[in-house]
C-alpha cells in the first residue's frame, strides 16, 4: 500500500488538489482490489489448471485406447475379408 501513498504524494507535489488526489488513490485502490489477481488467486488458478490438465490427460488416454481397439478391430475384419476373398475368389 506504500505505492498508494507515494502516488498521493506525487499528485500533491504537482499541485493536484488534495481531495482529487485522494479520489484518484481511492479509485485506484478499489480497482486494484477487484481487477488484479493476488498470489493466492494465482495459486488457486494454478491448482485448478493442474486438475484440468490431469483430467484432460486421462480423457486422452481413454481416447487413445478406444481408437487402438477400433483400429485393431478394423484391421482384423479387413484381414478376414481379404483371406475370405482369396479363398473363394
Amino acid at each position: 500500500m506504500d505505492y498508494l501513498y507515494s502516488l498521493y504524494d506525487a499528485l500533491i507535489s504537482i499541485n493536484v488538489p488534495g481531495d482529487k488526489a485522494r479520489a484518484v488513490v481511492d479509485a485506484m485502490e478499489r480497482d486494484m482490489g477487484t481487477t488484479l489477481a493476488t498470489k493466492a488467486d494465482l495459486q488457486i488458478l494454478r491448482h485448478d489448471l493442474r486438475q484440468e490438465i490431469q483430467l484432460a490427460r486421462k480423457d486422452m488416454e481413454l481416447l487413445v485406447m478406444n481408437m487402438t481397439v477400433r483400429l485393431g478391430s478394423v484391421f482384423a475384419v479387413g484381414l478376414g475379408l481379404l483371406f475370405a476373398g482369396l479363398r473363394f475368389g
